[in-house]
């Protein structure tokens, strides 16, 4: 087994660094993916804001506060569709979209990210993915046929007939994805 080139300990290691090494280093890899996953949601929600929709906040962490907590380790269909809830449903012109938002450093976003843990139960929602370069936006019926977002494909948000948006104001949040994340490991 190899040792961590820090404290030379015994144990699995990220980049030569066992666990307790590599978080002193780096903060919890967790906690850093809860931050980015937040900031993301910001950017994404402030920009439907700015396009007319009325936004509302529909996570877990919204609509049952404090459930996150008490999830960790439950098992079950209920844990699961509650984690699995959308971040966000935004209103316009009388159509509702459930939204999630996600982020990926490597601008991509397939079925097997969304159902890693089981079948995805929000068969009409819209995943936007900001990148440090994109925004970008699938249905999940979409990624159920086979399609993924790709760093070079043209899935762009402003593309989606869904919106009609306003093209320029989504490149003015790229800035802000830009922005935020362009340093992220």
């Amino acid at each position: 087994m190899p040792k961590c080139t820090e404290c030379n300990a015994y144990t699995k290691f990220k980049n030569g660094l066992c666990t307790d090494c590599y978080k002193k280093q780096n903060g919890n890899p967790w906690v850093s993916g809860v931050i980015k996953g937040r900031i993301a949601e910001t950017i994404v929600e402030q920009l439907f804001i700015s396009l007319g929709f009325q936004v509302f906040k529909y996570g877990m962490e919204n609509s049952i506060p404090g459930i996150t907590d008490l999830l960790k380790g439950v098992r079950g269909d209920v844990a699961k569709n509650i984690r699995q809830m959308p971040d966000l449903v935004v209103f316009k012109n009388d159509e509702a979209h459930f939204i999630e938002v996600k982020f990926r450093k490597n601008g991509c976003l397939a079925l097997k990210d969304i159902e890693k843990y089981g079948d995805y139960p929000f068969e009409n929602a819209l995943f936007v993915l900001l990148s440090p370069k994109h925004i970008k936006c699938i249905s999940h019926r979409e990624l159920k046929e086979g399609k993924e977002i790709t760093e070079k494909c043209r899935n762009w948000l402003g593309n989606r007939k869904e919106f009609e948006t306003d093209k320029d104001l989504i490149i003015d949040y790229c800035k802000y994805a830009i922005k935020f994340f362009e340093n992220v490991d």
